[in-house]
């Protein structure tokens, strides 16, 4: 059913968000002093989320956001499936579970509240094979100990119930799984943040953080006022703050590097290729159809997604970006190319997966072999009923032999500018969903390692 927070943005709002987006320029004559409490590096919605709570519960500091962007919530946040996942998925007892079962609710609350458009359209969970079952059951049980609401275990006669195209021999449906734009939140949690007192620097990108001297000092330490960390940026003004949080996304690992923090996990770029359903055929699906993982694999495989839009995407697959921000075949930088194939930890999954990861290029090539992917859920569809759909990529997290990082990292280091600063290291899906639940988990943190 359609959100309560399902009509469109009232004009105020709307005006609200657009004057967020001004030019750092505007933005930064708007600004009183340079000079802050906290710096939070990263405009996306989890940069955005953290900024929010942390001056929500620190009314009297002051609080600065810098994006290396022109705008708000261009990459991760604002090129994502939509999905407001409800904790099927993930490790009992991991923060991923943890927060994305509490971010769904603290989700739509905001969304209420803001009246931002969402829609409970559900999920599937679908088995197509007899091997599959063993594994659904286990997510079944996964999802139960993760405290996902209402829960549901489909026979195949039941699936058409829910899905009339979709063909199974059993599935796990979650009807709270959602749909919604989460630039459109983010955006929201930029307003609120300004409108508490804090500063966004647009076309702010970090170059370098450095201490002055006088943080060494014990009675400056003590004094309590001081502002030893300065945040260079490339071709703009330094700031100045006691302590910084970083939440960078596709560029987490290299922030991290710049205050002498370890290199792992390192950020290796994934790009995700989709495919659309024509508008003709949208009836094809209602909610999320989405595959039983194979455990053999890394990474989840194909799905059915529909937008907030009415749009449906189809995908994707999963192939190693040439570029950080590489959305499609063609963006190359040789800078993230060399980084990428240059570290053991990518080597040796390749060298794991080097099958799965060709067939993954061909099926981004060959719209005809990701359609046969898709035909295992919805046998009616077509290769005549899609087009090519838009990209997104992945900040994947590594370890140096090879393993994903599947959860949520944070970290910091030592020294003067090592102890002054957070960092998010990695907020991969379900990040969005759980974005205010990781805010007021970065939240604590600062306060504890910070003495806020």
């Amino acid at each position: 059913m359609l959100g309560k927070g399902s009509c469109l943005l009232p004009r105020n709002v709307a005006q609200k968000t657009t004057a967020l987006l001004r030019s750092r320029k505007q933005t930064r004559c708007l600004a009183t002093q340079t000079s802050y409490d906290v710096v939070v590096v990263g405009g996306g919605i989890v940069g955005l989320s953290t900024a929010r709570e942390l001056i929500i519960r620190h009314p009297t500091l002051k609080f600065a956001v810098v994006e290396k962007e022109n705008e708000l919530s261009v990459h991760q946040s604002g090129k994502n499936s939509g999905v407001v996942h409800s904790g099927i998925y993930y490790t009992p007892g991991s923060l991923k579970a943890k927060l994305c079962v509490e971010g769904l609710d603290l989700a739509y609350k905001y969304c209420d509240e803001k009246k931002i458009p969402y829609k409970k359209c559900g999920k599937i969970i679908v088995a197509v094979e007899n091997k599959e079952l063993p594994e659904l059951n286990k997510l079944y049980q996964r999802g139960l100990e993760n405290g996902v609401k209402d829960l549901k275990v489909l026979n195949s006669k039941e699936i058409k119930d829910v899905e009339p195209y979709c063909e199974g021999l059993a599935a796990i449906f979650s009807p709270n799984t959602g749909i919604l734009d989460w630039a459109e939140v983010a955006r929201n949690y930029g307003a609120d943040f300004k409108k508490a007192g804090g500063d966004i620097y647009t076309g702010f990108e970090v170059s370098d953080f450095t201490c002055s001297p006088e943080s060494n000092r014990s009675q400056v330490k003590e004094a309590g006022h001081s502002h030893p960390v300065t945040v260079h940026g490339k071709n703009v003004s330094p700031l100045s703050c006691r302590y910084v949080v970083t939440c960078g996304g596709l560029y987490s690992d290299r922030l991290a590097e710049k205050s002498g923090c370890p290199k792992d996990p390192r950020i290796v770029p994934f790009r995700g290729e989709y495919l659309k359903l024509k508008d003709e055929k949208s009836f094809l699906v209602k909610g999320n159809i989405y595959p039983v993982p194979d455990p053999n694999f890394p990474f989840l495989g194909v799905h059915f997604t529909p937008r907030i839009d009415g749009s449906v995407w189809l995908g994707p697959n999963a192939v190693l970006a040439f570029a950080r921000e590489g959305y499609k075949l063609t963006d190359v930088n040789v800078k993230d190319l060399i980084d990428a194939l240059g570290y053991r930890g990518l080597r040796k999954l390749m060298f794991q997966y080097f099958t799965f990861g060709v067939g993954e290029y061909y099926r981004g090539i060959v719209k005809s072999e990701q359609v046969k992917q898709l035909q295992r859920y919805v046998p009616s569809l077509k290769v005549e009923d899609v087009e090519r759909g838009p990209a997104g990529v992945r900040a994947q997290a590594m370890d140096s032999d090879g393993t994903l990082v599947d959860d949520f990292v944070f970290d910091g280091g030592t020294g003067d500018i090592g102890s002054r600063v957070l960092h998010v290291r990695n907020a991969p899906s379900p990040g969005a969903t759980s974005s205010l639940s990781i805010a007021k988990m970065v939240a604590e943190k600062v306060e504890e390692r910070f003495h806020l």
